[in-house]
């Protein structure tokens, strides 16, 4: 199969390709859809490379993302190279073990026939497996899927948010001083309110946050505070920060965050302080301060613990950070130190508001990428980190939003369309200020190009609605 295919029609697929996928998403095409749209146009491509082509991922992200399957799963990463992913998707001879053919079902949600892998002659072991999205042997995974009704989320409806804060103040009835139990609960509801983030929108999660914060106050006020219950409360305080600014509202996110640190120092909670400290960056590279967020940011991976906190640190501080004032060494050694911390760490990512994902790993690279002028590379990224995302979710909008930046010089239509889409499927309620800053950006950078999408998405954001309006009150 490879034989037959010269190099320049191999470059000319894989353009006309990244142009059948960006179609297929527009007109919300599942991934095997756009899979089978791929090989309608391009009958010499395997199932392997056009599931490959429908994620937008390179070979390099293929090899990235098994590699950290295997790390999740507490092994080793094996000796995958991009050049043996191309064998196996353009030689018929040549085709993946078993242990790679399963890494490659989970890393692309894919069933093995869906990637032609169940054919006889190539992996034979594939014929006993389950038809579901493979675990990798973890039957703990495969009954809790099996369990689970396609399509249904977790329960985290506007009844069960505020249930999480009723029953901390029963507890607190009980024992309005404080218990093991009232610990235990406030710990539950900062781990349900940080896992839950971009389930909820940020006004309501915030009156949640805030008013389950509140709850504690006595038990400070009292003197019977454990070092617990004030790492919960610092908790409290980092999720109201972060949330704040998502507002819009960045002297209110400062001064909550800066309550996290204080009690973070209180308790000895390094990771705690150190993701405040990054938070603080953050806020202080949105409005302009990069002095302040490059202070912040060393102050952060200073505290860091070693490991996936200290690759967050340095990948969503010190590399933006960096980047943003055009020192494109030190960022790029920022990255490296990310990635060494990240590998060395056991598990490799931990979901959550306080954890860290390939997602968003490739995100922070991709605007990095974006503020040196490395175009290509910023759009590689964004792509990848849009691909390891559900679509209409915040960190979806952010990576899309991203790459419409990346394009908007070269494909100004597709990159406007992008922003429309975006707009399409997040309502302004759920518009975070980063999305909504992203989409001014993109439009500043489109502002001299012609053409209908273009001046589509102008006024689209022309009339959007603020997240908070004159009068305080949040979008809805």
């Amino acid at each position: 199969m490879a034989a037959s295919i010269t190099r320049s029609r191999r470059a000319a697929i894989v353009r006309e390709a990244a142009r059948i996928r960006m179609r297929c998403q527009r007109d919300g095409y599942r991934t095997e859809q756009t899979v089978a749209a791929l090989r309608a146009a391009f009958p010499e491509v395997s199932e392997l490379e056009a599931w490959r082509f429908a994620l937008g991922w390179s070979r390099a992200d293929t090899v990235t993302q098994i590699g950290e399957l295997y790390r999740a799963d507490g092994l080793m990463p094996p000796g995958l190279s991009e050049s043996m992913l191309c064998r196996w998707e353009h030689d018929p001879d040549e085709w993946p073990g078993a242990d790679y053919a399963v890494m490659l079902c989970r890393v692309y949600r894919a069933r093995p026939e869906q990637l032609g892998l169940h054919q006889v002659g190539r992996v034979r072991q594939l014929s006993a497996w389950t038809t579901e999205v493979i675990g990798y042997g973890r039957q703990d995974a495969d009954v809790a899927r099996s369990n689970r009704q396609e399509g249904a989320e977790q329960m985290t409806t506007d009844a069960g948010l505020p249930s999480v804060r009723e029953s901390l103040q029963l507890a607190l009835l009980a024992e309005p001083v404080g218990s093991t139990l009232v610990e235990e609960l406030a710990e539950a509801a900062a781990e349900h309110y940080a896992h839950n983030y971009s389930r909820h929108p940020v006004p309501v999660l915030f009156t949640e946050v805030r008013a389950t914060r509140a709850l504690l106050a006595p038990v400070l006020a009292s003197g019977e505070a454990s070092t617990e219950m004030r790492r919960q409360v610092g908790r409290l305080s980092a999720l109201l920060g972060n949330l704040a600014f998502h507002l819009d509202d960045p002297s209110g996110a400062r001064a909550h965050l800066g309550t996290a640190v204080a009690y973070a120092d209180r308790c000895g909670d390094a990771a705690l302080a150190a993701w405040a400290y990054g938070a603080l960056s953050m806020v202080a590279r949105a409005t302009g301060h990069l002095p302040a967020a490059l202070a912040y940011a060393e102050r952060g991976s200073a505290a860091a613990p070693r490991g996936l906190v200290s690759a967050q640190l340095h990948a969503w501080a010190l590399l933006p950070t960096l980047a943003r004032q055009g020192r494109d060494r030190e960022a790029d050694a920022a990255l490296q130190e990310a990635l060494t911390h990240l590998e060395a760490d056991p598990a490799g990512e931990a979901p959550g508001r306080f954890g860290f994902d390939a997602a968003e790993l490739a995100l922070h690279q991709a605007e990095a990428h974006l503020a040196i002028g490395r175009t290509d590379q910023a759009r590689s990224r964004a792509e990848a980190s849009a691909a390891a995302c559900t679509t209409g979710t915040p960190g979806w909008a952010a990576a899309t939003l991203v790459l419409a930046q990346a394009e908007a010089s070269a494909q100004p239509s597709d990159a406007a369309q992008r922003g429309l889409d975006v707009l399409d499927r997040v309502p302004s309620s759920r518009l975070r200020s980063t999305a909504r800053a992203r989409l001014h950006s993109l439009d500043k950078l489109l502002a001299t190009r012609p053409g209908g999408h273009v001046e589509d998405l102008h006024d689209r954001l022309r009339v959007l609605p603020p997240p908070v309006d004159a009068y305080g009150t949040a979008s809805s």
